[in-house]
């Protein structure tokens, strides 16, 4: 692949890779126009969130563009996002992270374990969930970085052997795969609640994350480490990035993203499954990679992200709005991505050119 952020030689705390101008943020000083929109990564993102929301406004009809369709697909896209968005760091940085699904299931029946069956403060129950997603996050990242065994298996493995311990438990402790749950109005207010009773807090939470994740990656020395790494990692370690502690960094974040939507769904649902998650595992990689970021790492961003969710999103719950039958959505979800790869490559092939093509006139 080729490298997109190249490394310098020099201490590891001044590295300063240069991105490619398809990852960095809009210039609009610098000369914005159609033509650098479409060398940035977030383009083929952002075609096929515009497309499919013209498609589904067209064939879903008013109810699609309601309050409640719009809140239908964004309530979707928000949990997804919030896990989406560490694994999309990750991915940048060269990694997977499989385990997402498990860890969802095993936070939520911690939480309510916690708090619903043993009647301690909801907020030791969320804590205590998302203590438990931070631990396997880092248990996946110290087990990567130490045998460089591929995080693809560690994770699924990780998947399975949580899934196992999480019905092992429940059943052994509470007699059963289900656990209710009665959260304090507070505990309600920061995870369950629901503005304008149809707008789940967790968007809140999506939109605060994203941020949080854009000013990492575009404006630190951690997010040009992130770049580096999923880059050339033999070559950011040469030049003294901490490249194990950054790579257990982002799978602890992966833990604590897919833990946080556990809780999340506990406290809205006061309630929790044990057999609930595992469809994220797959659609936060569709979402990332329909967002423009590249399974060999080294490229991507956070607002290709979040298109690449929204348009998963919608997609997944406009059918519902059409007088189509809804079996055809994964055939749509899987053409989409198919289409998403083949687009997002063009688009990165185009701005790889034009830095060539730039670095070639400055010589």
């Amino acid at each position: 692949m080729t490298n997109d952020a190249q490394p310098a030689t020099g201490a590891g705390s001044a590295f300063k890779p240069v991105r490619p101008d398809a990852t960095g943020p809009v210039s609009f000083s610098s000369g914005w126009s159609l033509a650098r929109l479409g060398r940035r990564s977030e383009a083929g993102a952002l075609v096929g969130t515009v497309g499919m929301f013209i498609f589904f406004a067209i064939f879903g009809g008013s109810d699609f563009l309601a309050v409640g369709g719009v809140a239908s697909w964004l309530n979707v896209a928000s949990e997804l996002g919030i896990i989406a968005l560490p694994v999309g760091l990750l991915m940048i940085a060269g990694e997977l992270d499989l385990s997402v699904g498990s860890v969802l299931a095993g936070s939520s029946v911690t939480c309510a374990i916690v708090s619903g069956y043993y009647n301690a403060p909801p907020a030791v129950g969320a804590i205590a969930g998302l203590a438990l997603g931070a631990l396997i996050g880092f248990i996946n990242g110290l087990i990567v970085s130490r045998t460089r065994v591929a995080s693809f298996v560690v994770t699924l493995a990780t998947n399975f052997g949580l899934i196992g311990l999480t019905l092992g438990l429940s059943r052994a402790i509470t007699g059963s795969t289900s656990v209710a749950i009665q959260p304090d109005t507070a505990d309600k207010d920061i995870f369950g609640y629901l503005i304008g009773g149809k707008f789940e807090i967790a968007v809140v939470w999506w939109v605060v994350i994203a941020l949080v994740v854009a000013w990492l990656l575009q404006e630190s020395k951690y997010g040009n480490w992130i770049f580096a790494i999923g880059g050339d990692l033999e070559s950011a370690r040469t030049t003294g990035i901490p490249v194990a502690k950054v790579k257990i960094s982002l799978f602890v974040a992966s833990g604590l993203g897919a833990a946080l939507v556990g809780v999340i769904q506990t406290m809205l649902y006061n309630g929790a499954q044990v057999t609930s998650g595992q469809s994220f595992v797959f659609n936060s990689i569709i979402a990332v990679v329909v967002g423009g970021v590249l399974l060999t790492g080294g490229y991507g961003s956070p607002f290709g992200i979040m298109l690449g969710t929204l348009t998963f999103a919608i997609v997944s719950q406009g059918i519902y709005y059409t007088s189509w039958n809804s079996d055809w959505s994964s055939l749509i979800l899987g053409l989409l991505l198919l289409a998403a790869v083949l687009m997002n490559n063009t688009f990165r092939k185009m701005a790889l050119a034009d830095r060539r093509r730039t670095r070639a006139g400055k010589g």
